[in-house]
């Protein structure tokens, strides 16, 4: 079926001018209660990071119902980046695993565990990793001036006290003494690959 441009330009405006006679579909509206109705309403300043946004938290009967950035607050004006628009799951998530969970080699099922038993794990296993793979010296290609006034290129230890077999990635959730004190941990094992969620 052809369709001139005249036409279809014809049939576009008697469309426009028409379609507001037509009679609209009733709305089903209905009002919903505010959830920080009736809450008391308290400042804070966001723990994650270090730029110190500001947040209003709204509390009724001692449980947080609403947290969102706080609009009078000179350093983030009422926003708020994703971590600190779910801080509300700090205190409050259902779905939040509140034990160690262990899932054995081979295993495809996750159990639940003793804190005690998992943080021993957990040391064992880094300290058999750090003794197994730790470095005091790397060699090391350098310049050396020689007496007769040239260079030679000279391979020489150098201390580096390292590990390279383990890794550490912080989580976003921690607060910045939090990550300070896990930065001078890890650097006390000797780790040098050290990374933060909220970087990558």
């Amino acid at each position: 079926m052809g369709v001139s441009r005249r036409d279809f330009l014809r049939i576009s405006g008697s469309t426009l001018l028409l379609g507001p006679l037509a009679a609209p579909a009733p709305a089903d509206a209905k009002e919903k209660e505010i959830k920080t109705k009736g809450a008391k309403e308290t400042t804070t300043i966001c723990p994650y990071c270090s730029v110190g946004c500001g947040i209003i938290v709204h509390t009724r009967d001692g449980k947080v119902v609403n947290t969102e950035g706080d609009p009078d607050h000179p350093i983030n004006e009422g926003t708020l980046c994703p971590k600190g628009a779910s801080i509300m799951q700090l205190v409050q998530n259902d779905t939040r695993v509140l034990k160690p969970m262990y899932r054995a080699p081979g295993a495809d099922a996750w159990k639940e565990v003793e804190w005690d038993w998992a943080l021993d794990q957990i040391a064992k296993k880094v300290k058999e990793t750090r003794d197994r793979t730790f470095k005091l010296t790397s060699k090391s290609k350098v310049k050396e001036k020689q007496p007769d006034g040239t260079e030679k290129e000279v391979e020489k230890d150098f201390t580096v006290n390292r590990t390279d077999a383990i890794a550490h990635v912080g989580s976003a959730a921690l607060d910045n003494e939090e990550c300070y004190l896990l930065q001078k941990m890890m650097r006390s094992f000797g780790l040098v690959y050290i990374e933060h969620q909220a970087r990558i």
